[in-house]
């Protein structure tokens, strides 16, 4: 099966890789732009592209002598007696996705790993940091279809994906910047696969942005309840469906007002029938040009 990332992500990927496998150490140089034009086949600005990538990522840092190299704070292998980024932001996922968000904490990753609290520090800046690379490893579970024809089916294939990471992790809605994006592979791989149902469409540039920001925008809205309603069924045994019913002999005549007899909503039936008006409503932005799908 044909790698779904474009080739930067490819790039960045298997650069992390020699990094986890020790090939690549803290300190090495970092392959040139012309290096990687030449290994991969590229264009400068793909190469170009790939190396911000990763330095967002925290992967390279910038020397006055050197230049680019390997980041010194970068987990080491565990063919070097050390610990792997990898099972450093798996044991953090595992917190929040167990504990919520507000259990997390370099401490708490420590305890989980058995190693003292300073062997992360001297890895990792801060919480944040962690914050960042547990919302970009939820985002690259993501495994992407081949994508549908058409715009309307390519976005709502997009959303749903983007909905289902939600209900793998709750606490995942809190982390995602719609204006003050982080540029990580598993986020930056989920944007470019979305961008690519709107490539035949013709949009201008600061249209297409928008159009895309307004889908991520409202599936993170939505989902930002899905932690908070799973809370509520917790501590109350009750879905909301339920909810509403037990509360129909006491408060009939006040919820009668805001809903109909015999009709049901709930987090799932409201993410569905609003990305489908969602769809609709950027449909008059694209459809203009004769593209409705």
């Amino acid at each position: 099966m044909n790698d779904p990332r474009p080739p930067y992500l490819r790039i960045v990927a298997d650069i992390e890789r020699r990094i986890a496998e020790g090939e690549l150490r803290p300190g090495d140089p970092v392959p040139t732009t012309r290096a990687i034009m030449s290994e991969w086949g590229v264009a400068m600005a793909t190469a170009t592209k790939a190396l911000a990538a990763l330095k967002q990522a925290g992967a390279i840092e910038s020397t006055s002598r050197v230049g680019a190299v390997i980041a010194s704070r970068r987990l080491p292998s565990r063919s070097a007696g050390g610990l792997e980024r990898d099972r450093v932001v798996r044991a953090a996922l595992e917190i929040a996705d167990a504990d919520g968000l507000a259990a997390l904490s370099m401490r708490a990753v420590a305890a989980k790993l058995g190693v003292a609290t300073m062997t992360l520090h001297r890895h990792l800046d801060a919480r944040a940091e962690l914050t960042q690379l547990i919302a970009d490893a939820a985002f690259a579970e993501i495994e992407y279809p081949e994508p549908p024809p058409g715009w309307r089916s390519h976005l709502r294939v997009a959303a749903q994906l983007q909905w289902a990471a939600y209900h793998r992790h709750p606490w995942l809605p809190r982390l995602v910047s719609i204006t003050r994006p982080v540029a990580l592979p598993g986020l930056l791989a989920y944007g470019q696969w979305t961008l690519r149902a709107l490539d035949e469409v013709g949009l201008d540039p600061g249209t297409r942005l928008h159009v895309y920001g307004t889908l991520v925008n409202f599936v993170r809205g939505t989902a930002i309840n899905i932690e908070s309603e799973a809370g509520a069924e917790l501590d109350t045994g009750l879905t909301s469906k339920q909810w509403v019913a037990a509360r129909l002999p006491f408060e009939g005549p006040l919820i009668a007002r805001i809903t109909e007899p015999g009709a049901e909503l709930d987090l799932e039936s409201l993410f569905a029938f609003g990305l489908e008006r969602l769809l609709d409503g950027l449909a008059t932005v694209i459809t203009p040009r004769g593209l409705r799908r």
